[in-house]
């Protein structure tokens, strides 16, 4: 029997698809705002703590929800495509496996080599002992997390994005009130400080992962799975495996690249620092529509893939990839007409404004081509061809880092030639995903000459 998103209007299913993950994801974003009015109520040493653990706890959570989740919704939207009800089966199984192991290697990441690092990255003191205790709790719930980004992805490869944005919404709904009592304390008791924020995000997070499994064990895939009886196969670790590992290092690339740009905007002084963070801000606001958007188009690509429907395969991309470009390109290129705007929302200090106004400016104006290559970053984990993004993060980490370097240390381009080195990777990304599609559309794979 055909599956529906095969007959299904592209655009009304993008929709369908996408609005409750994109709508989650804004919500979290206003979620991490209160966190950091708690974190900021705990004092110089608790801020200073979530700015050593924050890089670590955010390189998890994407390659738990981006590269490795994703793969994991493109495994089970193409088993469900082909019609192999018993791969399917098998990958909720096999998912499940993956999720605790990978969940289990950042706990014991955070408890032996993390604080090491921690030290490393410059933390002393009563920050470093907060970072230590706070990291020690929050990675303990890793295991929980990945559950939770494994089962969600699992949802949305069966078509249904709406249960984990419903859940997702209550876990933050009850998040936000735990998280401040437990944090902050309520009447005499003092509370936990950062501990508590932690033990708030485990807890909300372990309920929600009860939710789902639930769904997922009543048959909202479409079939109810079992545990006993499945027996673990390579070949479906692989199916998962062959696309996330690639994503992942997509991750990993876009993570070193960031860093390295904050250095050498540090090398600036601290109010280029700030004005460069007030710009970033813009970037995290927009990149959640782009993921939102890539989210559901891994379903529907997967699901065409899996049936061998190419051609709707790379029109559903190309779908996508247009809406992300056209909506974020538009406010991204609405900031940057009035950058000192954006910029005085955040700070007064001119310097700051200055150096804020100087990145959105050379930045904002190409976040239409990176919200296309990242809204096609996950049209490609639906299809299951991932070089192409791989190589593209690669190539973009390079471009940046070499041409920051080169305006920094051979034409002596000040701050402004950093945040141009920043476009220039951004516009060779979107270039190359893009460029790369248009040229070699997605298609069968040719059979090997033995």
């Amino acid at each position: 029997m055909s599956h529906p998103l095969l007959t299904a209007p592209i655009g009304r299913s993008l929709l369908r698809l996408a609005g409750p993950t994109t709508g989650l994801m804004l919500v979290q974003i206003l979620v991490a705002a209160v966190d950091v009015y708690f974190i900021g109520r705990l004092g110089i040493d608790a801020l200073a703590a979530v700015a050593l653990v924050f890089p670590f706890q955010m390189l998890m959570m994407n390659i738990a929800m981006g590269g490795m989740g994703g793969s994991v919704a493109a495994s089970m939207a193409r088993a469900l495509g082909a019609a192999r009800l018993d791969d399917a089966r098998g990958l909720v199984v096999h998912a499940l496996v993956l999720a605790v192991a990978s969940g289990l290697v950042f706990t014991a990441f955070a408890w032996s080599l993390a604080p090491a690092l921690y030290a490393l990255m410059g933390g002393v003191g009563g920050a470093l002992e907060a970072a230590v205790a706070y990291s020690h709790v929050w990675f303990a719930g890793a295991v929980l997390l990945w559950l939770f980004a494994f089962l969600s992805s699992l949802l949305r490869g069966g078509g249904d994005a709406a249960t984990p944005g419903l859940y997702g919404l209550l876990g933050s709904i009850v998040y936000v009130p735990l998280a401040g009592i437990l944090a902050l304390g309520v009447g005499p008791w003092p509370g936990l400080g950062l501990v508590g924020l932690a033990i708030a995000s485990m807890v909300t997070t372990g309920a929600t992962v009860l939710l789902l499994a639930r769904v997922v064990w009543r048959g909202r895939l479409g079939f109810v799975p079992a545990l006993a009886g499945i027996r673990l196969q390579r070949r479906l670790f692989a199916e998962i495996l062959r696309v996330g590992l690639l994503g992942s290092l997509t991750t990993l690339t876009a993570n070193a690249t960031a860093m390295v740009m904050a250095g050498l905007v540090g090398r600036f002084g601290v109010a280029a620092l700030a004005g460069y963070g007030i710009g970033v801000r813009l970037e995290f606001m927009v990149a959640p529509i782009a993921f939102g958007i890539g989210t559901g188009l891994t379903t529907l690509v997967g699901v065409a893939a899996g049936a061998g429907a190419w051609r709707r395969a790379v029109r559903a991309a190309w779908t996508g990839g247009l809406v992300s470009f056209g909506v974020i390109g538009l406010i991204g290129w609405t900031v940057a007409l009035m950058p000192e705007s954006w910029a005085r929302l955040f700070a007064s200090d001119a310097a700051v404004v200055a150096a804020s106004a100087a990145y959105i400016t050379r930045v904002a104006p190409f976040y239409c081509l990176f919200g296309l290559a990242l809204t096609l970053y996950f049209a490609s984990q639906g299809a299951g061809r991932m070089a192409v993004p791989a190589i593209a993060g690669v190539v973009r980490m390079v471009a940046t880092i070499l041409a920051g370097w080169l305006a920094v240390e051979k034409f002596d381009l000040g701050l402004e030639g950093v945040f141009a080195a920043i476009a220039i990777g951004m516009a060779v990304y979107g270039g190359l995903m893009a460029g790369l599609l248009l040229l070699a559309p997605w298609g069968p794979r040719q059979p090997r000459f033995k």
